[in-house]
C-alpha cells in the first residue's frame, strides 16, 4: 500500500473516533434536556463512527499495514438552541466526506484499486449520512418549534435502532 494512503487511513481512524466523541457530546446535550430520542439518535451515530474506525483498522491490518493510534481530541462545541447540534452534525458530515474523498484521491493517484474499492462503501455511506443529517434539520425546522411536534420527532428518533455495517473486507 502506498505510504500516503496508509497514513491518511490511519489519520481517518482518529477522525472517525473523534466523530464518535462529537456525537456522544451531542447525545449528552439532548439527554440533559430530556430529549431521549435525540440522544438515542446521536448515540447510534457514535456507534456507527466507531464501526467506521474499526473497519479502517481491520483494512490496514489485513493489508499488512501498521496502525498508529493517536490521542482523540475533545469536542469543543457548545450548544444553546436545540437545532445547533443538528447543524453542526451536518457540517461535520460534510467535512468527513471531504476527508474520504481525499483518501480516495490519493488511492487513485497511487493506482491502489483495493483501497479504492474499500472506500467505495464509505463514499456511499457519507452520502447517506449527509442526507440523514439534512433531513433531521428539515424536520426540526418544520416541527421543532411546536411542543407536540417536537414530542413526535423525539419519539421517532427514539425508535431508531443500531445495525452494524455489512462491509466485507
Amino acid at each position: 500500500m502506498d505510504k500516503k494512503v496508509s497514513a491518511l487511513l490511519n489519520e481517518q481512524i482518529n477522525k472517525e473516533l473523534y466523530s464518535a466523541y462529537l456525537y456522544l457530546d451531542m447525545a449528552n446535550f439532548y439527554a440533559s434536556r430530556g430529549l431521549d430520542g435525540f440522544s438515542n439518535w446521536f448515540e447510534i451515530q457514535a456507534k456507527e463512527e466507531q464501526d467506521h474506525a474499526m473497519l479502517m483498522y481491520a483494512f490496514l491490518h489485513n493489508n499488512d499495514e501498521t496502525v498508529t493510534l493517536e490521542a482523540i481530541a475533545k469536542p469543543d462545541k457548545t450548544y444553546s438552541a436545540l437545532s445547533e447540534p443538528l447543524a453542526a452534525a451536518l457540517e461535520h458530515e460534510k467535512y468527513v466526506t471531504s476527508l474520504i474523498h481525499t483518501i480516495y484521491g490519493a488511492a487513485k493517484a497511487a493506482d491502489d484499486f483495493r483501497t479504492m474499492q474499500f472506500l467505495d462503501w464509505f463514499v456511499k455511506e457519507q452520502g447517506e449520512e449527509e442526507k440523514n443529517a439534512s433531513d433531521l434539520i428539515t424536520k426540526m425546522d418544520l416541527f421543532g418549534s411546536d411542543a407536540r411536534g417536537l414530542y413526535m420527532l423525539n419519539s421517532e428518533l427514539a425508535a431508531r435502532v443500531y445495525s452494524a455495517p455489512s462491509l466485507q473486507l
